[in-house]
């Protein structure tokens, strides 16, 4: 007979759960028959008590088989299905280009991505500020996008993972969020649900990091990686720098321009240039498009350099309900800020820190963000020309351009953007943009 409370002392008494067991309550979680206690209970002590490989293998697999798992076989695409996942970073624009670059070196990439919360932007929210795109397309749209696009982004459908939204709902209110198992459980289980070949990780260090620290950042890549990899997963992970906002902007319409000036060449910010080769060729590598890293670069650079990557997203975004002229006339789609405001280096010296996190929030007080998952989102607002860290500046040169809805609310995040950026009289170290890379044993 199965008792939950048998499987909560368990893991309470810091014992090892069988994978049928685990598999048990992951079915009572998604049929209503495990209640919410029960669930807040197992996820403290999960917290507390950690999980083996082969316990968050079981709990990953059975999240994902709580629903549905997509199947591509019917669509006969003659190449790899390539996902990445990132931990969420402010300015990380990289899966608008990573899908459409798949795609132009014979990949196929269906990504189910999500809203932000919190300090970082969602990639929905970024797609969300190009008129009539659908992230909630009909099977046939989905279908024809991913055949005939090369990739298609999307948001999770309700049938996706469904037992993670009852277990991360207990995690939000009980102090359990940090869990590396548990996260580790909810990101792969949703990407495994998308039928994935292989899959690429972005796992944040920095002070706009998820994780709080580069030791908690390194051991949640290090989790993801053996539990992927014990799922028959093609998974390789890349730990890479949050110090500073990975393109020079932040915000939605702010950064689908963004993408779109890489995807056409007319710039390609060395920072955000750098993430994203090296995450599309871990991609090609782990979906075995390419033998060895210098042809996945030459095929990646052919792909943008072509204008293949570019007619790729173009192609998305038009069949999925969107304008089928963005990339030639993006200023007449994109919502642009009546207020656009200089903000001016306060001293002397050189860029030493940022605290990104508070520049992120700088982007939600304008409304470019939410706090809560029902909260509207102006997709105009947000911050450009944010210079680098490292950089030698002079007072009343620019430190970035504030775009805001009116002049009080621009000058309402001046304090926090202020109050986030360090000037040192004398230059310092900047941080590796690749800070290590974690591969599956």
């Amino acid at each position: 007979m199965f008792l939950p409370q048998e499987i909560i002392r368990k893991k309470r008494d810091n014992l090892e759960l069988e994978a049928a067991d685990i598999s048990r309550f992951v079915q009572g979680i998604t049929d209503n028959s495990i209640s919410e206690a029960q669930i807040a209970a197992l996820t403290m002590a999960i917290f507390l008590n950690g999980m083996s490989r082969d316990e968050c293998v079981a709990l990953t697999l059975s999240m994902r088989d709580s629903g549905k798992v997509m199947d591509w076989t019917s669509l006969d695409l003659p190449g790899p299905i390539i996902d990445k996942h990132s931990t969420g970073g402010v300015g990380d624009t990289v899966s608008l280009m990573l899908g459409p670059m798949f795609a132009a070196c014979g990949g196929y990439n269906p990504m189910i991505s999500g809203r932000g919360l919190g300090h970082t932007g969602g990639t929905l929210d970024k797609l969300g500020s190009i008129p009539g795109y659908n992230p909630f397309p009909t099977p046939e749209q989905l279908s024809k996008a991913v055949r005939e696009a090369g990739t298609a982004i999307i948001g999770q459908t309700g049938d996706l993972a469904p037992a993670d939204r009852r277990i991360y709902a207990a995690r939000d209110v009980t102090a359990t969020v940090e869990s590396i198992p548990l996260i580790t459980a909810s990101i792969l289980s949703k990407k495994l649900a998308a039928g994935l070949d292989a899959l690429v990780m972005d796992v944040k260090v920095g002070s706009g990091a998820f994780m709080p620290t580069p030791e908690l950042s390194r051991d949640l890549a290090e989790s993801i990686v053996a539990v992927g990899t014990g799922a028959g997963l093609n998974i390789s992970a890349l730990l890479t720098d949050m110090s500073q906002s990975l393109a020079p902007c932040a915000g939605n319409a702010l950064e689908v321009r963004c993408a779109l000036d890489y995807l056409t060449g007319v710039a390609r910010p060395e920072r955000l240039h750098g993430v994203v080769m090296a995450l599309c060729t871990e991609g090609l590598l782990a979906g075995k498009l390419a033998e060895t890293r210098e042809e996945a670069e030459e095929m990646l650079r052919k792909g943008l350099d072509s204008g293949a990557a570019a007619e790729r997203f173009s192609r998305m975004v038009s069949i999925l309900g969107g304008p089928g002229d963005l990339l030639e006339h993006p200023d007449k789609h994109l919502a642009s800020a009546p207020v656009v405001h200089d903000v001016p280096v306060p001293d002397d010296g050189y860029i030493a820190a940022f605290d990104t996190r508070a520049l992120g929030f700088a982007v939600v007080a304008l409304g470019g963000g939410r706090l809560r998952s029902d909260q509207e989102i102006d997709p105009a607002v947000g911050l450009t020309d944010i210079c680098e860290l490292g950089a030698p500046v002079k007072k009343g040169d620019l430190l970035l351009r504030v775009h805001a809805r009116s002049e009080e609310a621009c000058h309402s995040v001046l304090p926090m953007i202020y109050e986030a950026v360090q000037i040192s009289p004398d230059p310092s170290a900047t941080k590796d943009l690749i800070q290590g890379r974690v591969v599956g044993k």
